[in-house]
């Protein structure tokens, strides 16, 4: 009688760890979210150039809050040229002269232990117009890596044109055409070189400073920002966008 051939031992693979599957489905479809937000994002940013942003997160939350808001776009050519100079003399001086960021000014506030502020209008701009307010790191990364595309793409004239009128001037006041309104009852194209340097010193702070009943040190500081503005107007620091 012939004798029987043992079956081979069949081993079976071993089963996946439920574990290990969930974390490659997320490294798989994070990347994938993080390709597309970062093509959204080039997308916006090519398309910015061409159309204005219609809204913030910062108008949206305050017209949450509030329940209304001030704006409407005016563009470059409607604006007095001493309200961006002013702006400009206040909030970054060397806009022309940095592809996104202050390298000077970012020293000199380490330099000081950061008590003084170091972000250019263009990064105020991507801060604005593509991200959210506040201090987080995750948010200060992403602004970092989107401004120098906005730099690139955008020419300095549209930066600051979009600045001026997105940039929080009082309670629920964006923009300078509703700012001109408020303050001082006039349109941005009429602005005074005073009226002009009132509105950028009350930037940094828009709801606790008033450009039609100024403090002594906003009066002082408007003084310093007309100074400024004629300064960087004699030395050509406005060559890039007049």
């Amino acid at each position: 009688m012939a004798k029987k051939t043992a079956k081979p031992e069949v081993i079976e693979p071993p089963r996946r760890r439920p574990r290990l599957r969930l974390f490659r489905w997320l490294w798989y479809w994070s990347w994938r979210g993080a390709v597309l937000a970062l093509a959204m994002m080039l997308v916006s940013i090519a398309l910015y150039t061409v159309v204005n942003p219609p809204i913030t997160m910062t108008m949206l939350g305050e017209w949450w809050r509030l329940g209304q808001t001030h704006r409407k776009w005016v563009p470059m050519d409607d604006i007095a040229p001493v309200m961006a100079r002013s702006v400009v003399a206040a909030e970054d001086a060397n806009f022309c002269l940095h592809w996104g960021f202050d390298v000077v000014a970012i020293r000199a506030a380490i330099a000081e232990g950061g008590g003084r502020g170091a972000s250019t209008i263009s990064q105020q701009v991507t801060k604005n117009v593509f991200l959210w307010q506040g201090r987080s790191w995750s948010r200060k990364a992403l602004e970092a890596g989107i401004t120098p595309l906005v730099e690139l793409v955008w020419t300095k004239r549209r930066v600051l044109e979009v600045y001026l009128n997105v940039a929080e001037f009082d309670t629920g006041v964006f923009g300078v055409h509703a700012a001109a309104e408020r303050y001082f009852g006039t349109t941005p194209d009429k602005l005074t070189a005073r009226q002009a340097a009132l509105l950028a010193a009350v930037l940094p702070d828009p709801k606790g400073r008033d450009a039609a009943k100024p403090s002594a040190f906003v009066s002082s500081r408007a003084e310093a920002i007309a100074d400024g503005a004629a300064t960087i107007k004699a030395d050509g620091r406005t060559a890039c966008w007049e």
